[in-house]
């Protein structure tokens, strides 16, 4: 059986649900496609979040970004739409979804989208000497 990229955002409970901790995950393989060229776009995806009660899978996180692959998208719009995506799979307090996109004809685009719940409060930064 091969392994095939998919849309299907899988979760798992977190553990934790009581307290606001941040996941980060970082892919440095996204590939999508320039919908003038169709050249391919290369860019890191940063993934910033603090869960609810649910957890992105990373696996299924990894297929996702796989299906971008051959698809058509405006860095703006595909950094938004995986935020989007990402919300509605894991429900979290807080999610940032950062887009570095390689330099294409001398240009670097960097697209940074977030999401708060509503009613969330970002806990205080703790400052150590």
């Amino acid at each position: 059986m091969s392994t095939q990229p998919s849309k299907q955002l899988e979760t798992f409970d977190n553990a934790t649900p009581e307290r606001d901790y941040t996941i980060h995950i970082e892919t440095s393989e996204f590939t999508c496609l320039c919908p003038k060229t169709g050249q391919p776009d290369f860019a890191t995806i940063k993934l910033d979040y603090v869960p609810d009660e649910k957890c992105v899978e990373l696996k299924a996180f990894k297929l996702y970004m796989w299906s971008y692959r051959d698809q058509g998208a405006f860095h703006e719009k595909v950094t938004n739409t995986i935020l989007d995506d990402l919300v509605a799979a894991c429900q979290p307090r807080f999610m940032r979804i950062t887009g570095i996109f390689n330099v294409r004809g001398g240009v670097y685009t960097t697209v940074v989208a977030e999401y708060r719940k509503e009613g969330w409060v970002a806990p205080e930064p703790v400052t150590l000497p």
